[in-house]
């Protein structure tokens, strides 16, 4: 008899976290389930989809070792109804699992754990340490840009590039980019681009109000994240980042000024009339102290205006109102900087002071 006691707590929050990164749909039915390795003292618990894995060990009293994959859902859902604070796991030769706590009992049946693959391997050497409420912010910022078009894989990702004591997060697509940027002395120098659904799980593995710092390995190959008491695995995109350097313009013909929460409410409002069946471009007109937007559709139209600094010349520009209502949605701070060269020329999203981030937006055609 194989068997183990743990903390309730301990063992959902474990369950919790792997459950990110456990298939919804297998050819290997493996892995549609959680692995559960047990040694002594510990209980390593295990998601894994082939593209990115989740581990973590939680603490046991357990003197055996053992390895079995446990229904994802039924583990997961009867583990967090268990009444009391401690449960006990017990499985026999035949794979059957006894699961109690209190006066709770569940039984159930486990899988050989033969046919759930390993997760990669990714030699341990020097890693590299980002504190989690900068580097959660930073994708949170930069993300929403990244290509969803699979023509092209390494835009599905987000460039990670540090160098001259900078840290760069870069997402884009064919239409728009976004650059976050923190000064970051010692990372030391290093470039790969991550899938942006293993930066997905990231986030959900880090806090905001974390003090120990996301650490990070790579072979080349792979990746792995060691954030909270969880690794997070991922197999890094292979091709060339488009250099992202050479898109951002230096010089503007017309810079506006703007309150963040004015404009993302403007965009919002535009948004009603908007659809997958109902497209139309924002037509924004800058000048006179002011940002004045129409949009015309087959639901109906808007016209709007809020106050805006403007310095350089009066511009009619065209918008996609998704791709700027996403952008202000990322920004962090009370106003924002349009930087703009005419009506056919990419548009430039800064702070008011500095380039923490940068999101460019190609215009859209408008018709007379």
């Amino acid at each position: 008899m194989i068997q183990f006691t743990c903390q309730k707590q301990d063992l959902c929050s474990g369950i919790a976290h792997v459950l990110r990164a456990v298939s919804a749909k297998s050819t290997i039915p493996a892995l549609e389930g959680i692995c559960v390795q047990l040694s002594e003292g510990e209980v390593v618990l295990t998601g894994y989809d082939l593209e990115i894995g989740i581990r973590t060990r939680i603490p046991a009293q357990c003197t055996d070792s053992s390895t079995c994959v446990m229904n994802a859902r039924l583990f997961s859902e009867m583990t967090k109804r268990m009444p009391g604070d401690e449960i006990r796991f017990e499985m026999d030769e035949n794979w059957n699992v006894r699961l109690s706590s209190a006066d709770t009992e569940y039984r159930m049946s486990a899988m050989s754990a033969e046919e759930y693959p390993d997760l990669p391997v990714v030699e341990s050497g020097p890693s590299t340490g980002i504190p989690q409420p900068l580097l959660r912010s930073m994708i949170l910022q930069s993300s929403f840009a990244a290509s969803t078009k699979e023509d092209k894989p390494i835009l599905t990702g987000e460039l990670f590039e540090a160098g001259d004591g900078m840290l760069y997060i870069v997402a884009m697509d064919r239409y728009r980019l976004a650059l976050r940027q923190e000064p970051a002395a010692d990372l030391g120098s290093f470039h790969f681009v991550v899938p942006k659904k293993a930066l997905t799980e990231l986030i959900g593995l880090m806090r905001d109000d974390a003090e120990e710092p996301c650490a990070f390995s790579t072979n080349g190959t792979h990746i792995v994240f060691s954030v909270g008491g969880c690794e997070l695995f991922a197999r890094l995109l292979k091709g060339e980042f488009h250099n992202f350097r050479s898109s951002i313009p230096s010089d503007a013909k017309t810079t506006v000024t703007l309150n963040t929460r004015d404009m993302l409410g403007l965009a919002e409002r535009c948004s009603l009339l908007i659809n997958e069946k109902n497209k139309a471009p924002m037509r924004c007109v800058f000048g006179d102290g002011a940002m004045e937007i129409s949009c015309k559709t087959g639901i109906g139209d808007i016209h709007d205006r809020i106050p805006a600094d403007i310095d350089g010349e009066s511009l009619t520009i065209g918008f996609s109102n998704k791709y700027l209502l996403e952008a202000l949605r990322a920004c962090e701070c009370d106003k924002i900087r349009l930087h703009m060269s005419g009506s056919n020329k990419v548009i430039k999203i800064t702070p008011p002071a500095g380039e923490s981030f940068v999101y460019l937006i190609m215009p859209i055609q408008l018709k007379n």
